[in-house]
Parts: structure tokens; sequence; C-alpha cells
């Protein structure tokens, strides 16, 4: 008896077919039954499942003598089942790879409850992918609960594809799916108030197919009155079952924000079957309205389709209204900023005001915080004050930590008389800079791919950024701090602007000259006699969303072995999107490896680790500060600089061994030689050359030297003098 049971109904999808049928059989998790079932496909489903059935013995095709629909197609197949859990996937939708194990993974942890629920992304025509937006209510579940026990799980999409379901619950209860366009209504609200054990999984297992056209739901026609029918099967469901009856408020509620759900929007109706299906939800409104709420106020659909429509407008017209304020407002605020600066030139500097700013104002951070704990140690008399985005990352600053909201009245007075700005990313196009201010760019760290004015060779890569402007904001810098000469080199490329460079050393990397160590370990549970890998890939420029997986997670963990430790640390770009959901969080919740990637401070996570395994990120010249080994995993290094670009062979100029496949990283660490001799007397080539100005006291040199104007000694006595390179920018 197999696990699972997919039931995968098909009809006119042979484009997608393929890349389906793909995503199930090339899962790592085998023990699985595909019941492709050919719903009377009028093109060539029927040959593709064929096909795949004569080649692999997992799959069996039906061929329906007549089309009878996606519900009773996926009817067609139950009877053919026999794996302890179903899974209904609709044949134009994929399975993210590692999502049976994932989800087989899960079922055991929980006992196999009745229903297990996970999350998806949709994926879009054009190329994008957003996560499903409620995917919170998928975390720090117990290990199983009812649905009364945590209602809101009937907040997520009720779909049927996004749920595994326990054979004999199914068949116990008779669950079956009715005729019609919204029958995944009827099957999933049932399913969930009835089963007594639901599971959550916290990771994307399914992307959810956006197409241009051709989508069952988004086709405009009065099909989409059937979903009133579904809405009094459900009901009469209800009605079957007295111990639910406590149920009949919520789904009223749901049945009226779904249907006027597709009353909002333009591609659903036809033009003159609106204003009849209002009518027709308002009366089954009133029709399903719980007893005792009789007299209770049935909102927009207690009045006529005309007043629907009127309200309706007006509020689209408000939300068009607020964008055009908006921009008005943003227009009037650049005039006024402009003419505040205007009038402030008339006002001195003040000498002794510091803005700091970092990571997009995101909080005190990188670079400028550390330049900002040196100003208060060895320049108290100087005021910094953080530029933060909102309320929200003014609320995560150290206590005692001036702060003003971007954009505010406040910051505006500040930048019009601040004599010095400390950044990690350029200010925005409508600061303008005073003469006589002095602007210091931290960067943020040392660039390996391209960067500034290189992108303009690379069109991918530069997507969503303008260059000309990005250069006229760097117009504004007078110091570029540099960590080494490769550095330097790159930014007056990159940025063929008016600065100097500052060779002063990274100040976030003092804490790493320095060595001392926080409480990352404890605060995550690592035992101290455990090995700690790091682990910290890049974004691709090469894929939509920048995120690839290049390792297995899991089975990297495992070979690691015992008294080790896999600690991942993602992009910080990637770590809003859908990345972490792919399974990072998923394993992160089960031990298996520790997520650091909203951990504020790399430096904490650096500290912790007892070895860095990175592809291209930048974060290997930060961490070749700490002499610890260093192992570059570059299996798609080609295809990395066709799309990006790089400033050097890192291949060829390591600060470790390289593997150019995962057999071959696993045998690094299998073998020991990680942290072999060669690794050592590779590291201190790559030490020599690009931690040359890393001594420890970087910002205190930024403040002493930049804001106090006072000398010190020059950067670069801790290490010896850099070998020579091959630096690809000798050849430019």
């Amino acid at each position: 008896m197999p696990r699972f049971s997919l039931i995968v109904p098909c009809y006119k999808v042979q484009g997608f077919l393929r890349e389906c049928l793909d995503s199930v059989l090339e899962q790592s998790f085998h023990d699985i039954e595909v019941i492709a079932v050919d719903d009377r496909s009028p093109d060539g489903c029927g040959a593709i499942l064929d096909e795949y059935a004569a080649r692999d013995p997992r799959v069996r095709v039906l061929h329906l003598p007549e089309n009878v629909g996606l519900g009773r197609a996926r009817n067609a197949g139950l009877p053919y089942a026999t794996g302890d859990f179903l899974f209904f996937l609709d044949s134009d939708d994929t399975l993210t790879p590692g999502a049976l194990r994932a989800i087989a993974d899960r079922l055991a942890e929980t006992g196999d409850p009745d229903v297990l629920v996970f999350d998806y992304a949709r994926t879009y025509w054009w190329g994008g992918t957003r996560r499903n937006a409620l995917a919170d209510l998928l975390g720090a579940r117990p290990d199983t609960f009812t649905a009364a026990e945590h209602p809101e799980i009937l907040d997520l999409l009720m779909v049927v594809w996004n749920k595994v379901y326990r054979r004999d619950f199914v068949e116990e209860n008779g669950f079956r799916f009715p005729p019609g366009y919204y029958e995944d209504t009827p099957w999933t609200f049932p399913v969930m108030l009835s089963a007594d054990r639901i599971a959550t999984l916290d990771r994307i297992c399914l992307n959810y197919r956006q197409r241009r056209q051709g989508n069952i739901l988004s086709t405009t026609s009065r099909k989409h009155f059937d979903v009133h029918d579904q809405y009094k099967r459900v009901f009469a469901f209800v009605d079957s079952r007295p111990d639910l009856a406590g149920w009949r408020p919520c789904l009223h509620r749901k049945m009226g924000e779904h249907c006027l759900d597709i009353l909002a929007k333009p591609d659903r109706l036809p033009p003159a079957a609106r204003g009849e299906f209002f009518r027709r939800t308002a009366e089954l409104y009133r029709a399903f309205r719980p007893e005792g709420q009789e007299g209770a106020d049935l909102g927009v659909l207690g009045g006529s389709y005309p007043a629907y429509r009127l309200r309706h407008q007006a509020e689209r017209a408000g939300r068009e209204g607020g964008r055009q304020a908006l921009r008005v407002r943003r227009a009037a605020g650049v005039r006024a900023r402009r003419a505040l600066t205007g009038l402030r030139a008339l006002r001195p500097l003040d000498e002794n005001l510091v803005l700091y700013s970092a990571s997009s104002h995101r909080g005190v951070l990188g670079d400028p915080a550390a330049v900002y704990r040196a100003a208060r140690k060895f320049a108290p008399g100087l005021r910094g004050v953080w530029v933060v985005k909102d309320e929200e990352a003014a609320a995560g600053l150290p206590a005692g930590v001036e702060h003003v909201l971007l954009d505010s009245p406040e910051y505006l007075r500040l930048t019009a008389r601040a004599k010095f700005f400390v950044n990690d990313v350029n200010w925005p196009g409508a600061l303008v800079k005073r003469p006589g201010s002095v602007h210091v760019h931290t960067h943020r760290g040392t660039p390996l791919k391209y960067l500034g004015a290189d992108l303009l060779g690379k069109p991918g890569a530069r997507l969503g950024f303008d260059v000309p402007q990005m250069l006229r904001r760097a117009d504004r810098w007078d110091h570029s701090l540099v960590a080494n000469r490769h550095s330097e080199l790159v930014w007056e490329r990159a940025y063929p602007c008016h600065f100097a460079s500052a060779r002063t050393g990274s100040p976030r990397n003092d804490v790493l000259v320095r060595g001392h160590a926080g409480d990352f370990r404890e605060r995550y549970g690592i035992p101290a006699d455990h090995t700690v890998v790091l682990y910290a890939p890049t974004r691709r420029d090469y894929v939509r969303g920048g995120h690839v997986d290049r390792i297995d997670l899991t089975g990297f963990a495992a070979d690691l072995g015992p008294g080790h430790t896999l600690v991942v640390r993602l992009h910080p770009a990637l770590a809003a999107g859908p990345a972490r959901g792919l399974g990072l969080a998923e394993l992160h919740r089960r031990g298996i490896v520790v997520d650091a990637t909203c951990e504020p401070h790399a430096e904490e996570v650096m500290l912790a680790s007892d070895v860095l395994v990175t592809d291209y990120s930048s974060l290997m010249f930060d961490y070749a500060n700490l002499d610890r080994p260093i192992v570059v995993h570059a299996d798609d290094w080609a295809t990395f600089t066709a799309s990006r670009g790089a400033y050097l062979d890192i291949t060829a100029e390591a600060p470790g061994h390289v593997s150019h496949s995962y057999r071959e990283l696993a045998w690094l660490f299998a073998s020991g030689s990680w942290r072999d001799e060669e690794s050592a007397r590779l590291r201190a080539d790559f030490r020599s050359r690009f931690c040359e100005f890393d001594d420890g006291r970087a910002a205190e040199r930024v403040v002493r030297t930049l804001l106090l104007g006072e000398s010190m000694p020059p950067a670069g006595a801790r290490v010896p003098e850099p070998a020579a390179g091959h630096d690809l920018l000798a050849a430019t």
C-alpha cells in the first residue's frame, strides 16, 4: 500500500501536464501512486498520460468516456486509490522539490492526522512568485487540533489541493465532490469541520499556477452562479450534523464574503449578469441567516444592487484618489524639501550632528552601527540620530537610540542641518546635499559580483535598477570606505563619482578581528562541543526572485553527522520572500538546521561558527578575518558570472577548497579536507589580499579621521603585505 495516492484530473492542459507529472515522479519520496484521469480532453493529454504510464508503473490512467468536470473526475479516481493519504493535484500545478518527503515526515510526526494543511505559492505566467499571504497561520501550531480549537484555519484558501487527506477518514465520512464550478467549497468545509485531528506544515509544497488565460475560475461566465448552489450544499451538510450548528454564523459570513469577492472581480461575471448575481447572493444571505440574527445588519447585501455599485465605485474612487493624493504629496514633499533646504542653507550646519542609516533604514546595523558605537565612545560630543523607515523599525531599536522617521518633518529639519551622513546604501534622491556637509559611504562588504555602472552590461542583473539615478545619488559621497585595494579599484570603477577612497577597513569587521563571541549558540541551544557549519548562499540573477536551492539541506545536515550543527543564512533579499517557505522554516522547526536568516547581526552568526560554506556571497571576505576554514561551493559559477558578472574568479583565487558538485562538497567534510594544510594556505593568501586594512580599529579610524579630523596610524598592520593576485580588474 503506497503512502500517497495522487489523483490528477486532466482537461485541456497539454502544455502544462508534463511539468506537473515530472514534479511528482521526480520527487525524492517514491512511495506513491498516480491516478491520472483523462476527462475526455480534446487535446493531447490522453496520449501524454499513456506515455508516462508506459514508462513508470506508479502511473495509472483512466480515460473517461465523456467530460464530467473537475470534481467528478476526481471522484472517478477515488475507487482506484489504495494509498494511506489522498492528494488531489490539479494538472497545471506542480509540486516543489522535496514536498512529498516533507509531507510524509510531518504526517509521521503528527501520528497520521485526518487532514494535513500545507503552504503554497502563486506562480504567475509572467514569472513572478508570491507566497500565500496567510502563511503565518500554518506555523506555531500544536501537533494536531480541530477547527473549533483554531477556527482561523478556515481563513486559509478553502481549496482541495493545499491539503492531504487520510483515505480512511474520507471513506468513513463518504466525502465526494459534487458537479459544478466551485466544487472545492462543499468538499473543504465539511472535511475541515468533521476532522478530529488537523495538522499543518509551514512549507511551500505546491506551486499554484496563475495562467494568463484558460483558468476555470478566471473565465467570464454565468457559471460563477454555481457558487450559490455549492453553499446550499455546505449548509445542508451542517443541517445534517446538529453538532456543527455553531458554525452557521461563520459559514454565513464566509459565504457573503466569497460571493462579494466574485462580484468585485471584473473578469468573472458578464456585465449583464452582475445585478442578478447580487440579488441571488442577497437572497441566499437572508435565507441562511443564523437564528437569533434575523434583525442583524446585512451590510451591503441588505440594500439594492444600484446602492452596492455606488458604494463599490466610491471605494474604488477613494482608493484611486488616495493614490493620486499620495503622488501629489510626494511631489509637494520634494518641492518642500528643496525649498526648506534653501531656506535653512542660510543657517549654519550643525557641526556635531551625525545622521545614520543602514540597510535601507531598517535599524542599527552593519558598518554604520559600528561607526555609531565608536562615535559614542571616542566622540561623545557628537549627536548621532538614526533614520528609520517606519514605526516598526523604530520599535526594534536599542534603548536610548535617538531616531527620526524617514520623510517626517523632523527628518527634513535634521537633514537640512546635519554636518555628517553615514550610510551603507544611498540616501533618498530627494535629499539635497548642502555645501560643507560630509557624506561617508560604508558600502556593504567587499564586492565580488558586479555593481553600479558595471551592471549596464548585464540587463538581467540590473532589472529594476536605475543605474544613472544610482550614480546621481553616489555623486553626494565624500568618502568611500574600503577594506582592501581590490575594493578601492571596484568602487572607483563601478561608481565613477567625485569621492575619495578611505583606507579605513570595514567597521563591521572590527568585532571579527577581535573575535569576541556572542550568545548565538546559547540562544539556539547549540551544544558547546558541536562543530557549527554556516551555510550562506547568495541570490541568483538568472532566476526571477533570486532563490535557487543548490544544496539539499536535509541531506547535507545528515552527511555532516553527529556533533555538527548546520546553520543557514540566506541572502537578506530573500528573507521576506518564498525562499524560507520552501523548506527552511520547517527544517528549523524540526531541529534539522538552524535558520539564521533573520538574525539582524551577521557578525554574531559568523563568530558562532567554525567553518563557512558559501557560493559567491561577499560574506566570505568578512569571514576571512576570523581565520577559520571557508569552502566555496561553485556548482553554477559559469551561469552566475554570465548573468551577473564578477570582479575576480573566486574558483581560482578561493579562500579555501572549492567544490563543483554536492558529491565533492560532502567528500570535503567526510574526509576532513575542509580544514587541511592546503585550505590554511589558500586562506592565508586570501586574507593577505582582502583583509588588508581590517585591523580591528576601522570604526575608530572613521570617527577620528573623517568625523573629528584627527590623525591615526594607517590601517593594515595586522596582516602581511598583499600578495600579487590576478584580479579581473587588472584587465580593465
